[in-house]
Formats: structure tokens, sequence, C-alpha cells
């Protein structure tokens, strides 16, 4: 039995011993400075080489400008394959790198504010495998293009960090561990950890910046004499000016058919035409509905065989002669093509550098998904729903989309983008004056009519606003180019289908209350742009003129 246990010891010893072992030999630790600062993040006011810091050149404390370096340095006693290897070394060094990376936790004066386990594609395989200290610049003077730098833009402006650093002094504080993301999360202990103090300035603004702006005459809408609370849109005017809700261009609230709130930020006014970019795919939903409604298209379960000789296009399949209508409306038509995935051979990168966007998609191979049931952001296949229309409506697109929808709704001042073909694309780019933007998103509260008009069928709209991915858990869900969303307020859920496009650009339509919200803004690509407009509209403004 004695020898059974020294057995059992040593074995256990052996595989302890075993799980420490290093994957790959990292780079040898020789700078003095790293070696009095491992398992450390060190804060800077400036760029400093790896061979040339001094002691002198890392911070306690800081002045916090927006304008100014802000860099960190991390400090390890080992690669990070190395640290993932310890959560399971059955897996090679390309497993790893392919399935883990560093988790970031941003604390505020003690609390936990932001957790995120970096995206894998994050730094290089060779600095994954070998490096034991490396530069984030959160904050560059030069705009120096980083991962860090939008690391920053996650945590500061899209996951309360700007909120938690008001104005006054705080302790900043990150740790950075290990994870790696199999059938589970795992996570390491932290392998890295610094804090600096932080002076955040007080930002000045003027009374005018901060004051509700008077809805002027000859808005082409009824006003309304509703009250709301005016402290709240006071507040959330002031956040605008001190940019801390940033890039913000306009904000317009429709409550019961009437104009309740109109505002312009940062050099917009009401005449200006906005780019809201995927925004115009909800018209193409729209144009779509009339089309059907005008007999012109038979119904959204026609497939591509009646509109194209789908044999003479690229990666012919009977799989693709059966997509439907409805599958681009919902973007679920199994086409091999995912805007976010930058491999995806459809992603609409690949696309806009071709000469031919609908052939682009047609060419597209076709995948095992099931139609209708996996769901996909293509743009592409939204294109293709222009073609359609525009090879069945009389006149094609361009005129019928003016004649059918913008007159009727006296929408006079637009701007289209276009295909190659010199199509209207409804990929996205279609650009209004706010004000416009609302009457389209009072079109649908107002179950399709205008005026006395109706413009869209009734039940295209109650189509348009099903969710038809409700079992999808990754997203709150999708119907005829319109995202669901549900605000929360108090114990109150919000259910809307909303326009969205990137910077985040909106129509939100309210489907049990009687309010149609547009904003307008410009913070293309940045990470915080549509999560700031989300908190915008449950913490202002859903409060101030509803509640």
């Amino acid at each position: 039995m004695k020898n059974i246990f020294l057995f059992v010891l040593i074995l256990a010893s052996s595989l302890s011993f075993g799980q420490i072992q290093n994957i790959v030999e990292p780079e040898k630790i020789e700078n003095q400075f790293q070696k009095n600062h491992l398992n450390t993040i060190v804060f800077s006011d400036k760029v400093v080489s790896f061979e040339n810091m001094k002691e002198t050149d890392f911070l306690k404390s800081i002045t916090f400008q927006e304008d100014k370096d802000f860099d960190v340095r991390i400090f390890m006693d080992n690669s990070l394959v190395n640290y993932l290897h310890q959560l399971d070394p059955s897996l090679s060094v390309e497993e790893l790198i392919k399935k883990g990376n560093y988790q970031f936790s941003f604390f505020v004066d003690g609390k936990l504010i932001y957790i995120e386990n970096l995206n894998l594609g994050a730094g290089t395989a060779d600095q994954k495998k070998f490096k034991t200290s490396f530069r984030i610049p959160f904050l560059s003077s030069k705009n120096e293009d980083s991962w860090g730098k939008y690391l920053w833009m996650r945590f500061y402006f899209a996951n309360g960090g700007i909120d938690a650093l008001e104005t006054g002094n705080h302790l900043l504080k990150i740790e950075i561990k290990p994870y790696l993301k199999t059938s589970t999360l795992k996570v390491g202990k932290t392998i890295a950890q610094g804090e600096i103090q932080l002076n955040i300035p007080k930002k000045n603004v003027s009374e005018d910046q901060i004051a509700i702006q008077k809805i002027k005459p000859n808005n082409g809408w009824k006003v309304s004499e509703d009250k709301f609370n005016q402290e709240k849109i006071r507040l959330l005017n002031k956040k605008i000016a001190e940019n801390r809700f940033r890039d913000i261009t306009g904000i317009v609230v429709i409550k019961n058919k009437k104009l309740l709130l109109e505002e312009y930020f940062n050099g917009y006014k009401r005449d200006s035409l906005n780019d809201t970019r995927s925004v115009g795919k909800s018209f193409a939903s729209a144009f779509m509905g009339i089309a059907i409604k005008d007999g012109y298209i038979k119904s959204e379960n026609q497939s591509l065989k009646d509109f194209y000789d789908v044999k003479k296009f690229k990666n012919y399949s009977s799989k693709k002669d059966s997509v439907t209508i409805k599958s681009l409306l919902t973007m679920s038509s199994a086409f091999n093509g995912n805007d976010e995935d930058y491999e995806s051979p459809g992603n609409e990168e690949n696309m806009y550098p071709t000469n031919n966007w609908v052939k682009f998609t047609l060419d597209l191979p076709m995948t095992e998904n099931k139609m209708g049931k996996n769901w996909n952001y293509f743009t592409a296949g939204v294109v293709l729903t222009g073609d359609i229309l525009d090879k069945s409506v009389p006149t094609g697109l361009k005129d019928y989309a003016d004649k059918k929808l913008f007159q009727p709704l006296g929408i006079k001042n637009y701007q289209w983008q276009f295909t190659p073909q010199q199509k209207p694309s409804l990929a996205g780019g279609l650009r209004m004056k706010a004000l416009d933007f609302a009457k389209f998103g009072q079109l649908y509260k107002n179950n399709g009519t205008w005026d006395g008009n109706q413009i869209l069928d009734k039940n295209w709209i109650k189509k348009s606003f099903t969710n038809y991915f409700a079992d999808n858990k990754d997203f709150e869900g999708y119907g005829y180019l319109f995202w669901r969303k549900v605000y929360k307020v108090g114990y109150k859920n919000f259910e809307s289908y909303q326009s969205s496009g990137n910077g985040g650009n909106k129509i939100i339509i309210f489907k049990e209350i009687p309010l149609v919200i547009v904003i307008t803004a410009k913070a293309y690509n940045k990470p915080y742009a549509h999560s700031q407009v989300d908190k915008i509209v449950q913490e202002y403004l859903l409060p101030a003129v509803y509640e």
C-alpha cells in the first residue's frame, strides 16, 4: 500500500511539473528595468523605447488628457503561449494561439468596471509565442493605430469608463490574465497588474450648449405641447458638449405624431443631409413592401430563379436557385457571406472594389446552412434585393422610390449612394435630414399611412416587425431589414424595431408606445458608436419624454 501511495505521489508531482513546463522558449529577460518590474504594468505620458526606459519615465499619477499620449508597458515573466499552456497542456502551440489571448480587467477606485477577453486576432503569433514585454498605446497624440486604442475605447466610451472617471481624482487599476476558450472559458492567474492616479480636469461648457434647443418653425410637423423632463435633457446636452457622448449630430423625438424634441450638435443643422450608412437597408424593406402591394413582385417568397438565370453564375447549385427574397430581407439566405467575418468570401469589403456588385453576390458559393435559420449580416444580399426591385418596377427603382415613398412623405432633399452600374444602392449611404428620417419611422408607426394615403400595407409592417430568430441568444432579433431592440427603464421593457447604421445612426420605432426617435451620428467604425446611442435612449430620452 505504501509503494502504491508513493507511486501516485510521484505521478502527481510529475504531472504537476509537466503542466508548468514551457511549450516554447520565450525571449530572455535581460533588461534590468523589466527584471525590476516583473508581473507589473507601468504607465507613461510619452512613448519610450524598450532599450531606453528609466524609472523617471513611468508615472504614479497623471492629468488625463485625451489629446496626449497615454502609454502602458507590460512586463511578464513568461510568454502568453506558455501561460496558456498551463491552462491546457494538451493543446499545441497553434491551437493555443487560435483559442486564447489576454483578459484585461479595468478597475476605477476599487470597483470593477469592465472585463474584456481580447479578440483572438489582437497581436501576432510570434508576439504570443516569445514576447515577455509589450507596449500598449491607449491614447496617441499621433493617432497611432493599434488594438490597444480600441480596447481603451471599449472600456472608456462603451462600457462605463468615462462615467466612472468623472471630474476629480481617481485610481485606475488594470489586471491582465491569460484566457483560453475551448468548450469552456478558462482564465489563469494574474500575470501583470498596475495602477495610476488619474486627475480628470473639469470640462468647461457654456449655458448655450446645455440649453434645450427651441423648435424652429417650418419644420413640417405639428409641434407637441407635452411636458418632458427638461433637466434630464439638459444633462444629456451637457454630456454631448463635454464630448462624453461623442460625434452625435442630431436627436429628434416624435411623440403621438408630433415633434417633441429637435436638437443638433457638432456643426449639424436641420438641413444637414446625414450619412446614416446601413439605415438605408430598412428602406429596401419598405420599397419591397410597396412593390408587392402594387403587384410588381408577387411576394417575398419568390426565389432567385424567377429573376436570374442563376446557372450562368459561378458556384451554381439548386440551393442558390431557391434563395427567396424573404431570406435576403432576413439575412438568412445561406450565401457564404458574413460582414462580421473578414475571411468570408461575401464580406462587403470584398464586394465594393468589384465593378459589378450583383454579379459578385450571385457568384458566391452557398453554405451548408439551412435557409431562413442561420442569421449572418450580409450587405451584398441587400444589394441583390435592390437589383430585383430595379428590374421589376416601371422606370427603375430610383424613379419608383421617389414617386411611391419620398414624394408622398414630402421628402424632397436626399442623396443616394449608387452601385457601379449607377443604380441606387440599398446597401446604405442614403442621406437625408433627420426630420425626414423621422417621417420614415412615423410611417411605420402609422401602420403604413401618411396623410390618409396607404403607402405601406399594414400586414407588411407586421411581417417586418416580427423576430424571425427568437431562438438566437446572440442578439435580440431581426425582422425584414429591421433590428429588434428592447430598452429597459426601471422595471419596464420597451420593445422597438429600428433602422441602424455605422456611426450610431438610428431610426427607432417603438411597438407599444407612441414614440419614434431618430439619432444621427458620425462615430464611424468606433467601438462605442451603438452602445453610447443605446445609453442615450435608455438612460436619458425614454425617462425624459415618456416616463
